[in-house]
């Protein structure tokens, strides 16, 4: 088959994606194999092959929003049937034994293992994932909405809950792409109030036009105090801003897998009257299964822009340049 893969990361300008020959892969032990319809083009793919992330094996396939149809059984293997449609996500593998498994956190998971970093992903016309980790989809989604929601979606509906927004709040945005975007329309439908700060005119325009309540330059500040916030933007320098926003008592979550730098917080202006701030690491499977109930019970449709496959590498690009508003799809 004819894939995309990572062979030396660096600048997205200067190509550390080839696209290359690799052998069909082989589902094994409680395995699936998919065919693949659509994979979503996430920023950590871009933190991948930019090298913000240090790789974890050579020449790996990227892609972890993987939406298509099971063709191939491993030994063992009886969760799904042949043809049954499902996608596969960044959590691929745990170890179920340690203590953060075992307390229904196995996002912590010392030994966890993630699509498109340490297997091959998406990125390709056929993928591999143990049937535990693959999720069932709603009918009443395409492929191509599908696939943003299992990442973009999911991790940032784990960044929505880590933010302890309170029923009705003030929720203030901070960069506004695929995550932020979707995180958007499930916290308008549950009744909050959304502020979204980003640099992006257009995404500026999405953000109003899904029903926020004001959209202005991400180092600015919201017409009003704020009860809570996630930062999406890989942009340490927006933490003092984002945490200025906050009203006492008020929570920032940063949702990003890489982060710039953090500059010196001001305890007084921007931490004290029990302000607090949270990172977020990737999802449970929990988290992954009640979104996607969530999402379709909302009618949560991400907005989106299918790319063929073999444009992967220009759509990295275009990521970079904040050139995509919403979501990009690679299809098969």
């Amino acid at each position: 088959m004819r894939a995309w893969v990572v062979e030396k990361p660096g600048p997205i300008t200067d190509g550390p994606l080839s696209c290359v020959d690799l052998p069909d892969p082989e589902p094994g032990t409680g395995e699936v194999r998919i065919r693949v319809s659509a994979c979503g083009v996430c920023r950590t793919d871009l933190h991948l092959a930019e090298g913000d992330l240090a790789p974890r094996r050579g020449a790996t396939v990227p892609g972890h929003e993987v939406v298509g149809t099971v063709d191939g059984l491993g030994p063992g293997a009886s969760r799904f049937a042949v043809g049954d449609r499902i996608g596969i996500a960044w959590l691929r593998a745990t170890c179920g034994r340690c203590r953060w498994c075992r307390s229904g956190r196995e996002n912590l998971c010392p030994e966890a293992a993630f699509t498109g970093w340490d297997a091959d992903g998406g990125y390709a016309p056929l993928a591999v994932v143990g049937e535990a980790y693959a999720y069932r989809l709603p009918a009443a989604l395409s492929d191509v909405e599908a696939a943003p929601l299992l990442c973009a979606g999911i991790v940032g509906y784990r960044a929505l809950r880590r933010s302890e927004l309170p029923p009705g709040g003030r929720l203030g945005i901070y960069g506004f792409g695929a995550s932020a975007h979707v995180v958007a329309q499930v916290a308008i439908a549950q009744g909050a109030v959304v502020h979204v700060l980003t640099r992006s005119p257009e995404a500026r325009e999405l953000a109003l036009a899904l029903g926020a309540a004001s959209a202005g330059p991400a180092d600015g500040l919201p017409p009003e105090p704020l009860d809570s916030a996630v930062l999406f933007a890989p942009a340490g320098e927006l933490v003092p801003v984002a945490m200025r926003a906050l009203d006492q008592g008020g929570t920032l979550a940063v949702a990003g897998i890489h982060l710039s730098d953090v500059p010196r917080i001001v305890y007084a202006d921007e931490l004290f009257r029990e302000k607090q701030v949270r990172s977020v690491t990737a999802n449970t499977r929990a988290d992954g299964e009640e979104f996607l109930r969530l999402a379709a019970a909302l009618r949560v449709r991400p907005t989106t822009s299918a790319r063929p496959l073999a444009e992967a590498d220009r759509a990295l690009e275009d990521l970079a340049a904040d050139r995509i508003t919403g979501a990009a799809v690679l299809v098969t």
